[in-house]
């Protein structure tokens, strides 16, 4: 048998392995698919031709799935499945077609290479290479009876990254053979090369003669049904999507805890759901007036004061709860499933838990205490309850200080106008329902099964899956409620946890194993090598010894799926074992943001207590997951909502694999809460290198390194609440301990600049006393001293005081597991995540208090993530990686220049991904992109791409075929170029001469500093040449930035008055003039610098605020052009126009020529991006770019030769007639003088930018 043929089940995707179709749909598809095969026959057995296959085939195909997709032929192709409606979509599957009885043509099982699969690979690279196809899903070769399914990503890894191929092909193409025909292709083309790939291509193949569609088993039929679905064969989602929010369940969710989501500013942000004043039904509202009318408030001294307090406070209550009963619907649905869908599981209903009393029980004494420590009142009632020793049930510091759910009361609220729930008819539920019932039932009308033994589902209608990634969607945009938060897709934090991870994997092994390793083949070949149970345990204790951190940790999306991502890694390297040792035998794969556990045949593994082989899976997956989370996986939040809903990720992680011990009870969870930590990232008092040496010598600190690293440790496993609380008392002494004696190290630090003052002091006292005469250098010296002490003290009570530290995180100390024995901080493998984006210059005093920080990539106009870069550099170890994703100004915008400065001086970027205009985030507007870097040296060799499609499954497979190698080694805009792109710029560039060496000014517009004053309209011109005609000498035609368009301009019918003071004007010889300006005030116009005046300069009341010694520039012809513009408009004047200081002129020699060329697209094409982009796209033309423009130098004669079309374009433009001919002719001009080949001419096009 064929290693490389699958069965249907391991070709399927495993998160659509585990999707249970209605019975309704596959007895639908079952018929269609049997009159398929016996119109198929009918063909056969008339022996019709190939044209006569294709009717059934495609009737098929549109009958089942493909109704909304054009199916049809294309050139050769025989047919097609088109991914949109019509044939101008891109082709998503190819389909080959033969008679059943040309089986000559026809592939088997044991021989592909016939002609079908050449043709099909012909039509493949035609796709693919000439039309630029990628997105090409499958590929299928049919006779109707038989069907051969290939995955388009094994066409492209064997064939189109095979240059030899590719190469071969495009001289067949174009006819550099010596044949056109297609029968040379296949014979000394295709055949050869799919000969060496043949037993690596991985296939489905299915025969319907073999039996009846009817005879097939159910769970065979519920795989050939998922085989043919557009959920396989093009990609698309099943409703069960992590990338996407399930705004059914997250509206009503909102609705019945008394929120609503709402658009502010351009973004979503969730606010309290307006209600009538009685309305006290919803969660928020219970809460929030229990809070008021107990007076609860004033107790809560950690939020401020003011009128969002009884909403923050009372969102944080609801939230615990919320996140609480989530976690039991979840936890419910996992007992059922392990105990055969048992009704005795089903605990969160309103007969069980009737009332907000009975669910405080279930939480405190029940699931916060072990079974046999229950009270005997709850030990019956509550016996099929677990114990799961999590914190999450335990109260909160808030509901110590106020109450815990008990305090509200039992009412009722309206059902959602567009509810989930049905009535006894079927039809919507209206009127209104008691809340916890409404919470239960709701909760209820959702699937949050993990069972996977289920093959069809024998109701009416499918439940919705909610599964663990759709509420962490959920829970990040709750919990972002204030500013918008944005929910990172699981397609991105796969990409940036396996991207990462494997790169530290690598690391790692190449620094404690082998320098020999380069890849993360390289490890697995490595650890293949070796099958002994304690090499398989060193490698897993060097994998368990990576250190994972996000600095921004939010819901803990990016933690999640670094777990996930450590699990398959650890499978693919073939280390996971069991408790034994051995090795597991499964294959564990991630799809949609989770970890799907398959057995040797493809079937997805699922849980069963009573066979011992699942329970070793289980409880190894549970473990491995356990270690990972305590050793490896580390988060801080300044928001403690965040810090509590990442744990909860966390837990339930760990709850997919709960089993039950040999005690009939279900594992206890461990603490993991302990990693994930609250406080504010970027603020700490103590540096990462201060010492902590001497402060665990000190008497205060009687614990050493070790013993806070196994009390830490110890806390983590330990099932004892009183064992917990005093582990908790030793962490938190020695910590305090640790702060105590960093604090003295500033006070220490005072006393001796202090001191040193003081002493300097006393002995210059006493010399004057005896009558010496102090020297100015000793002076100096003392007033030196005393500011050396007044810094070191206003510093110290700046650390000790400053309300900007009550947040601070200490990273020196909070995370044992990054220090060494000594006590120093030896840092992260990987810092990753998704750093907040805010613009400093909006936070106030809080970005004063960062800038005194001295993070050197601060600039005022930049944003917030700018700085966590910094951090996550400081934090890293030497080669640690750091990625994070934010958004891509950086890259262009002027306020970008620090940080690219940083990152080329101080970092190895290694991964770049620009999103462009591709919308990441469902709810923000934000550009964004993907950059990992190491702390290294910097190779220069970034793997770079920009991302153009507008959906992604899989973003690795994207950048593996689409990355350039760029070299980024300055501070300028970074700019992503493919290899041609790089090759023409180099050409353009290599033969131009800098703007600033060509024989041309280039000034800015005239600066007037009152413009209301100087810049009149055609009306008051007329007006006051008409009282003095002597005024028309300073009166002249105004052109500002936003009427300048690409070869013309739009005059606005604005004039100014050019009392330039390098004019030396006389005023009273211009009285009309004079009496204007004076109308506006001699204060307003006088140039003091006084409040209300312009700004202070020697200039006299009635000039422009600047000089101008340029004027004359005005009155040559010129180039004008916008000094900020998306549109790169350039226009020639020799009309004597001037502008404001919203344009820039240039004059010189060649300007007509230089005019064609900025207009131009190879202009556009080599130089946009070489300036700053500023908000919606916009560049900044300042001059200090365009000096560094080069451009080719051209004699007058070629000047005079742009100059006349130029000179037509401008005319044809004011007529409004078209004028892309003569564009299109001097595009090809500048083509020829850069001598541009076909191919680049092709690739640069003619650019308009609209």
């Amino acid at each position: 048998m064929k290693t490389n043929k699958l069965e249907p089940q391991k070709a399927l995707n495993p998160a659509y392995k585990k999707f249970k179709p209605l019975r309704a749909d596959i007895d639908d598809f079952s018929l269609k698919l049997q009159d398929c095969i016996n119109a198929i026959n009918l063909v056969d057995s008339r022996n019709e031709s190939e044209e006569h296959l294709k009717s059934p085939i495609s009737k098929f195909l549109s009958s089942t799935f493909y109704s909304e997709n054009e199916i049809n032929t294309k050139e050769k192709i025989d047919l097609a499945i088109y991914l949109g409606n019509d044939a101008t979509s891109d082709i998503g599957v190819l389909i080959e077609a033969k008679k059943p009885s040309n089986k000559s043509e026809f592939p088997t099982v044991k021989q592909l290479n016939k002609k079908g699969f050449q043709e099909i690979l012909l039509y493949y690279l035609r796709e693919r290479v000439d039309y630029k196809n990628n997105n090409i899903k499958h590929l299928i070769i049919t006779n109707g009876f038989e069907w051969f399914f290939f995955n388009a990503s094994d066409f492209y890894n064997l064939f189109y990254k095979n240059s030899e191929l590719i190469k071969e092909y495009k001289t067949f193409r174009d006819g550099r053979k010596d044949t056109t025909k297609n029968e040379l292709f296949y014979n000394e083309i295709a055949k050869k090369y799919i000969d060496k790939v043949e037993d690596a291509l991985p296939f489905v193949h299915l025969d319907f003669r073999d039996k009846e569609v009817s005879k097939f088993k159910e769970k065979e039929l519920v795989n050939i049904y998922k085989l043919f679905s557009d959920v396989h064969l093009l990609g698309k989602s099943f409703g069960n999507d992590s990338n996407q929010l399930n705004k059914a369940f997250y509206n009503e969710l909102l609705h019945i805890i008394g929120l609503e989501e709402v658009k502010e500013s351009g973004k979503k942000v969730i606010q309290r759901k307006k209600s009538k004043d009685s309305d006290y039904g919803p969660l928020l509202e219970n809460t929030i007036f229990t809070l008021e009318d107990k007076d609860y408030l004033p107790k809560i001294k950690n939020i401020p004061n003011n009128e969002e307090k009884s909403f923050t406070v009372g969102l944080e209550l609801c939230l615990t709860w919320v996140n609480r009963i989530l976690f039991l619907k979840l936890l419910e649905s996992q007992l059922r499933s392990y105990n055969g869908d048992s009704t005795e599981y089903k605990f969160l209903n309103s007969d069980f838990i009737p009332g907000f009393d009975s669910l405080n029980e279930l939480f405190f004494s029940a699931l916060a205490k072990p079974v046999k420590e229950r009270h005997q009142r709850y030990s019956e009632k509550f016996r099929y309850i677990p114990y799961l020793n999590s914190s999450l049930f335990e109260r909160s510091e808030l509901e110590d200080l106020t109450f815990d759910i008990t305090a509200l009361m039992d009412e009722e609220m309206e059902v959602y106008s567009s509810t989930v729930l049905k009535n006894s008819n079927g039809k919507k539920q209206t009127g209104k329902l008691n809340t916890l019932e409404y919470l239960f039932k709701f909760l209820d009308a959702y699937d949050f099964s993990a069972d996977a033994s289920v093959e069809i589902n024998d109701k009416q209608q499918n439940k919705t899956l909610i599964n663990a990634s759709v509420l962490g969607l959920i829970f990040e945009k709750i919990n972002g409620y204030k500013d918008g938060s944005f929910y990172t897709p699981g397609t991105i934090t796969m990409f940036m946890c396996k991207e990462t991870l494997r790169k530290s994997v690598v690391q790692k092994f190449k620094e404690e194993i082998t320098d020999t390793i380069e890849t993360f083949e390289d490890v697995i070949d490595y650890c293949n090598n070796f099958f002994k149970k304690e090499e398989r345990k060193k490698f897993n204790e060097l994998v368990n010894s990576i250190r994972i951190c996000d600095p921004a940790v939010g819901s803990g999306h990016f933690l999640v799926s670094a777990l996930n991502e450590m699990i398959v890694l650890k499978s693919e390297l073939g280390i996971l074992g069991d408790e034994d040792g051995k090795k597991l035998p499964c294959t564990i794969e991630i799809d949609n943001d989770e970890i799907y556990i398959s057995d040797a045949d493809g079937e997805l593994f699922s849980y069963n207590r009573k066979d011992p082989q699942s329970l070793k899976i289980q409880k190894a997956i549970f473990h491995e997951k356990e270690t990972l989370i305590e050793n490896c996986l580390f988060g801080v939040d300044i928001n403690p909502n965040s810090v509590n809903i990442c744990r909860l990720r966390l837990w339930i992680e760990l709850l997919k694999n709960a089993y039950y011990t040999d005690e009939g009870e279900l594992q206890t969870l461990p603490n993991i809460d302990i990693n994930i930590k609250c406080g504010n990232s970027l603020i700490s008092k103590f540096a990462l290198n201060d010492s902590l040496k001497n402060a665990f010598k000190s008497k205060e600190i009687t614990f050493s390194v070790e013993d806070y690293k196994q009390a830490v440790k110890d806390y983590k496993t330990t099932n004892s609440k009183t064992k917990k609380r005093e582990i908790e008392d030793i962490i938190s002494t020695i910590k305090n301990n640790l702060k105590s004696s960093l604090d003295n190290k500033e006070k220490e630090k005072v006393s001796k600049a202090l001191g040193e003052y003081q002493n300097e002091e006393q002995r210059q006292n006493n010399l004057i006393a005896f009558g010496e005469r102090i020297k100015k250098a000793e002076k100096d010296k003392l007033k030196k001293l005393k500011q050396k002490a007044e810094e070191a003290k206003k510093q110290k009570e700046e650390i000790l005081n400053n309300i900007i530290y009550r947040n601070a995180f200490e990273w020196r100390f909070e995370f044992p597991e990054v220090l060494d024995n000594e006590g120093n901080f030896t840092g992260f493998d990987v810092i990753i995540g998704n750093p907040p984006y805010i613009q400093l210059q909006k936070m106030g005093e809080a970005s004063d208090a960062l800038q005194k920080l001295g993070y050197e990539t601060f600039v005022r106009t930049g944003d917030i993530y700018s700085l966590f870069y910094e951090l996550g550099y400081k934090l890293l170890k030497e080669k640690g990686l750091l990625t994070f994703i934010t958004s891509n100004k950086w890259m262009r915008a002027a306020y970008g220049e620090s940080l690219r400065k940083f990152f080329t001086d101080k970092t190895n970027p290694e991964i770049l991904i620009d999103f462009g205009g591709t919308q990441i985030f469902d709810t923000a507007t934000v550009d964004t992109n993907i950059l990992m870097f190491s702390r290294d040296k910097n190779r220069q060799q970034t793997l770079a791409c920009i991302v153009k499609e507008k959906e992604l499954k899989n973003l690795s497979d994207y950048f593996r075929q689409n990355n350039e190698n760029v070299s980024f080694v300055s501070f300028e805009s970074w700019v992503i170029l493919s290899e041609i792109e790089q090759s023409i710029k180099a050409k353009i560039e290599t033969v131009g001469v800098p703007l600033s060496s060509w024989d041309i000014n280039i000034y800015r517009g005239i600066l007037t500093g009152y413009n209301d004053a100087f810049i009149i309209d055609g009306k008051k011109k007329d007006e006051l040449i008409a009282e003095d005609p002597k005024s028309a000498e300073i009166i002249r035609p105004l052109l500002r930035g936003r009427d300048i368009k690409r070869y013309s301009y739009e005059f606005a019918d604005l004039y100014l008055i050019t009392t330039f003071p390098s004019l030396k004007i006389d005023i009273e010889q211009y009285p009309s003039v004079k009496q204007h300006l004076i109308s506006f005030g001699y204060h307003r116009l006088e140039q003091s610098g006084a409040k209300g005046s312009r700004k202070k300069t020697s200039n006299q009341w009635f000039e422009t605020q600047d000089s101008i010694g340029y004027w004359e520039d005005f009155f040559r012809p010129k180039i004008i052009y916008p000094n900020m513009t998306k549109f790169l408009p350039f226009i020639y004047d020799d009309e004597e126009f001037v502008t404001n200081q919203k344009c820039f002129i240039i004059t010189g020699l060649n300007i007509e020529f230089l005019t064609a060329f900025l207009n131009s697209s190879v202009f556009k094409y080599c130089f946009r991006d070489k300036f700053p982009e500023l908000q919606g796209g916009t560049r900044e033309l300042s001059k200090i770019f365009f000096d560094k423009i080069p451009v080719i130098n051209v004699s007058e004669s070629i000047n005079n030769q742009f100059k006349d079309i130029v000179s037509n374009i401008q005319k044809f433009r004011r007529l409004g007639k078209e004028t892309k001919d003569l564009e299109l002719k001097i595009d090809n001009l500048i083509f020829d003088l850069y001598d541009l080949t076909k191919f680049e001419r092709e690739e640069i096009g003619f650019i308009e930018i609209q």
